[in-house]
C-alpha cells in the first residue's frame, strides 16, 4: 500500500442520496464536526437534508453541490484520521474537483462549501428552465460525438460535456439541438441514447453567465500553495500551480469534463490504486472500465474502512 501509488478521487453531481454521511457522523466526531461546520457556514441545516431528505430538496443544484462536497470531505477526514493512507495524486469529477482541492489544502473547506453553493445557484440560473438539456450517448468514440454535435448544432449550442470513458459521452446544450444530436447518434450507430434528468445543461457554452458569476465569487477566495498534484477536468493533466486554480475552475464550467483522459493520466503516472471518497460508486465503475488493471475502492461509510 505504498502511498506513492494511490489516487484519491471525488464524485460529482448525481452521486447524492438521502442518508449520505449519517453513519460516519454517528461513529466519528471528525465527520460530525465537518457537517456542523457546513451548517454554520451556510446558515442552513444541510446535515438534516443529507441525512433525512426530502430527496426533492437534496436534488436542487444549489443544495446538491455543497451536500456532496461536505459528505466527501467528512469521509476524507475520517479516512485520514483512521488510516495511514495518503494520496500521490487527486482528481474529482466536475464538482468533485473542489473536493480534491480541499483534500490537498489548496482551498479551505469553509470557502469551498460556500463557493459551490453559489456555483450551484449560478448554474441553475444561467439558462431558463426547460430550454437546455443533457443526454448520454453510449457506444460512440469521442471524435464521433464531437462530429455529430457539430452537425446537429444548426446555429445552436450542443457539445460534449463529459467524456466518461469506455464509449460513454454526455452531451449538453439547447434542448432542440440536443434532441437533433440524439437522433443523429442513433443513426450513426450509438448503442443507446437517453436523456439525463438534470435542471440545466452543464459544461457547455450556455454556462458562460455562470462562469462570469463564478469569477466574482472566486475573487474573494484564497488559494493556498499545495504539494500533491491535482489532475484537472479541463486539461486532464497535473496542476501544482496555485495561481492557475481559479482560472481552471472558471473554465471548467463551460468546458467538458475529460474524465477518461484524467483516469488514464493517473495510471500513466504510476497510480495502480484509487479510492473514491464520498457518496456512491459512480467513479469506481467508470474507472474500472477505463483502466481495468486499476484497483478501485470506495469509501463512504464506516464498513468501508476494512477495505
Amino acid at each position: 500500500m505504498a502511498s506513492d501509488r494511490i489516487a484519491f478521487v471525488f464524485p460529482g453531481q448525481g452521486s447524492q442520496h438521502v442518508g449520505m454521511g449519517k453513519d460516519l457522523c454517528a461513529e466519528f466526531a471528525v465527520a460530525k464536526a465537518t457537517f456542523a461546520e457546513a451548517d454554520e457556514v451556510l446558515g442552513s441545516n444541510l446535515s438534516e437534508l443529507c441525512f433525512f431528505g426530502p430527496e426533492a430538496d437534496l436534488k436542487l443544484t444549489e443544495n446538491t453541490q455543497p451536500a456532496i462536497l461536505t459528505a466527501s470531505i467528512a469521509a476524507l477526514r475520517v479516512l485520514e484520521s483512521e488510516t495511514p493512507i495518503r494520496p500521490a495524486l487527486v482528481a474529482g469529477h466536475s464538482l468533485g474537483e473542489y473536493s480534491a482541492l480541499v483534500a490537498v489544502g489548496a482551498l479551505e473547506f469553509r470557502d469551498a462549501v460556500r463557493t459551490v453553493r453559489e456555483r450551484g445557484r449560478l448554474m441553475q440560473r444561467a439558462v431558463p428552465t426547460g430550454t437546455g438539456a443533457m443526454a448520454v450517448i453510449l457506444g460512440l468514440e469521442m471524435q464521433a460525438v464531437r462530429e455529430l454535435c457539430e452537425a446537429a448544432a444548426e446555429g445552436e449550442i450542443v457539445s460534449p460535456a463529459n467524456y466518461n470513458g469506455s464509449g460513454q459521452v454526455v452531451i449538453a446544450g439547447a434542448k432542440s439541438a440536443v434532441a437533433r444530436a440524439m437522433v443523429l447518434a442513433k443513426g450513426r450507430g450509438a448503442k443507446r441514447v437517453f436523456d439525463l434528468p438534470v435542471s440545466a445543461p452543464f459544461h457547455c457554452q450556455l454556462m458562460q453567465p455562470a462562469a462570469e458569476g463564478l469569477k466574482v465569487v472566486l475573487s474573494k477566495v484564497a488559494v493556498h500553495p499545495f504539494h500533491i498534484g491535482v489532475v484537472t477536468n479541463v486539461e486532464a493533466d497535473v496542476n501544482l500551480d496555485a495561481g492557475r486554480v481559479k482560472s481552471l475552475l472558471i473554465e471548467q464550467s463551460v468546458r467538458p469534463v475529460r474524465w477518461e483522459e484524467s483516469v488514464k493520466k493517473l495510471a500513466a503516472l504510476g497510480c495502480n490504486r484509487a479510492i473514491e471518497i464520498g457518496p456512491g460508486k459512480v467513479l469506481k465503475g467508470l474507472m474500472k472500465r477505463i483502466v481495468p488493471d486499476l484497483e478501485v475502492d470506495n469509501f463512504e461509510s464506516p464498513s468501508d474502512l476494512s477495505k
